[in-house]
């Protein structure tokens, strides 16, 4: 069967491997249908992912088709539609057994620690698939795992109804964030650079949009909540500057989410966290997260809304990375279609 693979930096093939079998009784075999393209790919492709290792068969935002079930799966059949859950975790350490297995010890993440989606078949235990109403379009289906992420940042800055949130960034997952909020009842400011990022925010149901490199941030939150400061900040940028403003934006009581891996220092004053007693918590994948998002994908409660912009065959993956790589600005969220 034909697979993506990243040998090393910069360099794609299409590669001939032997097509999985079920080995174990919960395994399920899946014909892959579409598979999304992530920044974390991209970074994989570029080698700066500095947990992937190579070479490696990337893809991690998965749908496809059961085609067979070992004797031990009980809630999965032939020709059910599915989507994937990338993490693989022990269960027995401190994070797994604080209900957090999304940053276990031992944590393996399909198609950056294992191999993973972007091949024509691949077998993975029952637990990590989600069955999603096969009446759904693969392009609606497959941006289930991104819209966990979405949901993973909300329920970390425990957004509510009636909450105010500022979201610093207008990105596919500053979108899965704003999509996700909304749906929790939530008053959304979103900010950015671009203005035809901070459009389709504005279609997608951002109540205020800002661009950042033009407006006063800080004066915008304080006019928007009459200078209350915002319940939550949910920074998928992940700069020192905007993690900086988050801290001075956030209401008393509010929290600080964070999104981002950048490794350089933020200067934070101690005073404004102590004194609004503010929460500053990290958002890494999630927990389970994917049956809420699937039962609002099944509800029509979550569409992509223009948030897919390209589709490529299997065959021109090289053209799609090397798309992305010269236009970002032009892709919202690349597939790859698998038939």
């Amino acid at each position: 069967m034909k697979a993506v693979q990243v040998r090393k930096a910069h360099e794609l093939i299409i590669n001939e491997i032997e097509k999985p079998q079920i080995e174990n009784g919960t395994d399920v075999l899946v014909k892959v249908k579409r598979v999304g393209i992530c920044g974390s790919d991209m970074h994989i492709y570029h080698g700066t992912n500095p947990l992937a290792t190579l070479p490696r068969v990337i893809g991690h935002e998965v749908a496809g088709e059961v085609e067979a079930v070992g004797p031990q799966v009980k809630g999965i059949k032939i020709g059910d539609h599915v989507v994937v859950e990338p993490i693989r975790y022990c269960g027995e350490c401190y994070a797994c057994r604080k209900g957090r297995p999304n940053v276990c010890e031992n944590l393996s993440v399909f198609g950056v620690h294992e191999d993973g989606g972007m091949r024509e078949w691949f077998v993975l235990p029952e637990k990590q698939l989600h069955v999603v109403d096969p009446s759904l379009p693969w392009e609606e289906i497959v941006l289930a795992e991104p819209y966990t992420i979405g949901a993973q940042a909300t329920w970390r800055g425990q957004v509510e109804e009636g909450d105010t949130v500022l979201i610093q960034g207008a990105g596919p997952i500053g979108i899965c964030v704003l999509k996700i909020a909304k749906l929790m009842g939530a008053t959304v400011m979103i900010t950015d650079l671009s203005e035809e990022r901070l459009a389709f925010a504005k279609e997608n149901g951002a109540d205020v949009t800002v661009n950042a490199g033009r407006e006063d941030v800080r004066q915008r939150v304080q006019e928007w909540t009459n200078g209350k400061g915002t319940n939550v900040v949910i920074d998928a940028v992940c700069l020192p500057m905007t993690f900086e403003l988050g801290i001075d934006v956030v209401s008393p009581a509010g929290r600080v989410v964070v999104l981002g891996f950048d490794e350089r220092k933020a200067a934070i004053s101690q005073l404004p966290i102590t004194k609004g007693e503010v929460t500053i918590v990290g958002s890494r994948l999630q927990t389970y997260q994917f049956p809420k998002v699937v039962t609002f994908l099944n509800e029509g409660k979550l569409r992509h809304n223009g948030l897919v912009t390209h589709t490529y065959k299997l065959e021109d993956v090289q053209e799609a990375f090397d798309f992305i790589e010269e236009h970002p600005e032009q892709v919202r969220k690349a597939l790859i279609e698998f038939e």
